[in-house]
């Protein structure tokens, strides 16, 4: 007698990264033939924040960083029908329009995806230790709690 073969984890790919991020690849790293609906959220530095012109954004990563953002993958993954999921945050110096963070998540309906990612994204939020610097026009700087 065998034992049957482990599913495949959902949690396709997870990181934190110093180099830009790619759409394709975590849109790639989601695709699932038994998905019938792929939710993705990207996050970019806006030129602005509280009434004040941004210049750039600095994301600083607490080296527990990347397996509290498994934790919250899998925590996605149990809670979801997910099919596949991937999370990826940027660290360091990021100018306006850059890419800060991707998530995405493919389920068998389009409403779990939503919500899963919605959740993904709030998540890590909250709870990856990841935290940014604002760098305003005028020089002053201002440290923002978790990204």
């Amino acid at each position: 007698m065998s034992l049957p073969t482990p599913l495949p984890s959902p949690i396709r790919l997870l990181g934190l990264r110093d180099t830009p991020l790619s759409l394709d690849e975590v849109y790639g790293a989601v695709g699932d033939d038994a998905a019938g609906g792929t939710a993705l959220f990207v996050g970019t530095v806006r030129d602005h924040d509280g009434g004040k012109s941004v210049s750039s954004l600095e994301y600083s990563a607490h080296p527990s960083a990347e397996a509290e953002l498994r934790r919250v993958a899998e925590e996605i993954a149990a809670e979801f029908p997910v099919r596949a999921l991937a999370a990826v945050h940027r660290t360091g110096l990021l100018a306006i329009g850059d890419v800060a963070v991707i998530t995405a998540v493919s389920c068998p309906h389009r409403a779990e995806a939503f919500a899963a990612c919605r959740k993904l994204i709030d998540t890590l939020k909250h709870e990856v230790p990841v935290w940014k610097r604002q760098i305003f026009t005028d020089g002053a700087t201002e440290w923002v709690g978790a990204c």
